[in-house]
């Protein structure tokens, strides 16, 4: 029996989401910026909170039962190479769309000298501590990144969801471990996991029961601080900075609209309006969020019950992809750098975007799936180009809603992965269940 439209989720969702927004615009209008503050703002966080609650249980749970299920590990290898292979592949072509596009539209010829500075002066606080946090991942040596991906206590590393990459070395490893040992050993962990795991899943159902008013509070406390009680700050914030945030959405929709598209149409059997109509849910979670980590119980759910993808795949597939797979933060970071060099009359020859390639790879990788942790790592990009690196106080106004936009796309690159993938080991199911 078919669902009327009005009880479908995503339509719910998009309907908080809408609703959000129009409160948001309106409190700005009346001064109803402390009341929003107050009153609708904790409801989004705890939405959030909820979330990522249950983020690190089904990352352990799904990899470890993931891994374990394969039937050996040379078949772990093959599904884990394909896997990063294409993760990478779809991150380079994402970097190369935009710096493309940076380049040919050029928009840090559009903003006037007297918004530069303006700009400038009203987020150099904010630019500094981030120019801070970047100090001190700049300063670590070139191998840091896998020691800090080696956890010295896993229970620590479980109990932070910024250490996402080292649950993600423990789960692997233990999965890889209990497939060396006897199956009847190895059993009573992976029950442990695998019913762990439906938990989770069960979790997951009843937070999305009041996914659409958590999306409507998280819409309408970013709308009322970004405007304040001024709603004319986000006008002139939009007409300076419409042409850069309009480049960084072209090209997030143009590797949505080509890259995924293109290997949902000749490496799955699925039709694209079918794959881009029943991934809708984990896409408005990830634009309220901002977070794909925050969305992955979303994500897991959407693939497996609408999609068709096997959970051995899914199990694997998904959770790599939320902590590597960032195709819309280094697209992002790729137009963010150009710009912010534009801007300050910077020419960046072709070995300057070279290294913004190089960079921005390395740092997706290691990018934590949390809101706004892209800004941190544009900043070492940058300095890696020799640019200023307070010319994030140009962008940092804006920054949260194309947040939003670049979490959707990483969400749905995790999705489209999970389903080549799936597609590739004859785990795809054809009709998934509604």
């Amino acid at each position: 029996m078919t669902l009327p439209w009005y009880r479908k989720l995503h339509w719910q969702i998009l309907v908080g989401l809408v609703l959000g927004l129009i409160f948001g615009i309106f409190a700005a209008i009346s001064g109803w910026g402390e009341f929003t503050s107050d009153w609708i703002a904790p409801w989004g966080k705890i939405f959030i909170n909820l979330l990522t609650l249950i983020a690190v249980p089904l990352v352990l749970a799904s990899l470890i039962t993931g891994v374990a299920s394969l039937a050996d590990t040379r078949r772990l290898s093959r599904i884990g190479g394909r896997t990063i292979m294409i993760y990478l592949g779809t991150t380079l072509v994402s970097l190369v769309i935009g710096l493309l596009l940076v380049n040919v539209v050029n928009p840090g010829s559009a903003v006037p000298e007297e918004m530069r500075e303006r700009l400038i002066a009203t987020y150099q606080q904010d630019a500094a501590s981030r120019q801070d946090m970047a100090d001190a991942a700049r300063e670590r040596g070139p191998l840091q990144p896998l020691v800090d991906m080696v956890p010295s206590n896993v229970f620590a590393s479980v109990s932070n969801n910024r250490s996402m990459l080292q649950v993600v070395f423990f789960a692997l490893f233990a999965g890889i471990a209990l497939l060396m040992i006897p199956r009847e050993k190895a059993q009573p962990l992976i029950s442990f996991f695998d019913s762990l795991s439906e938990l989770v899943i069960q979790m997951v159902e009843i937070i999305m029961r009041v996914a659409p008013f958590g999306v409507f509070c998280l819409l309408a406390s970013t709308i009322s601080d970004i405007a304040g009680d001024d709603p004319k700050q986000i006008i002139e914030l939009l007409r300076a900075l419409g042409l850069y945030g309009a480049v960084v959405i072209a090209g997030l929709t143009a590797h949505v609209f080509i890259t995924y598209a293109t290997l949902i149409t000749f490496f799955t059997p699925k039709r694209l309006g079918d794959f881009f109509g029943v991934i809708s849910p984990a896409q408005l979670v990830a634009f309220s969020t901002s977070s794909s980590g925050a969305t992955l119980p979303v994500t897991m759910d959407v693939a497996e019950k609408k999609l068709g993808v096997s959970e051995e795949v899914s199990s694997f597939v998904l959770p790599l992809g939320a902590t590597i797979n960032m195709d819309g933060t280094g697209l992002y970071q790729a137009v963010a750098a150009v710009f912010i060099a534009q801007t300050i009359g910077l020419d960046l020859d072709l070995t300057a975007q070279v290294t913004i390639v190089l960079t921005a790879m390395l740092a997706s990788i290691g990018t934590a799936a949390v809101p706004s942790a892209g800004i941190v790592m544009l900043v070492i990009i940058l300095e890696s180009i020799n640019v200023p690196a307070a010319g994030i106080a140009l962008i940092l106004g804006i920054d949260r809603i194309l947040d939003m936009c670049r979490t959707v796309v990483n969400v749905t690159g995790d999705l489209t992965v999970a389903t080549v993938v799936a597609s590739s080991e004859g785990q795809l199911r054809t009709h998934a269940t509604e």
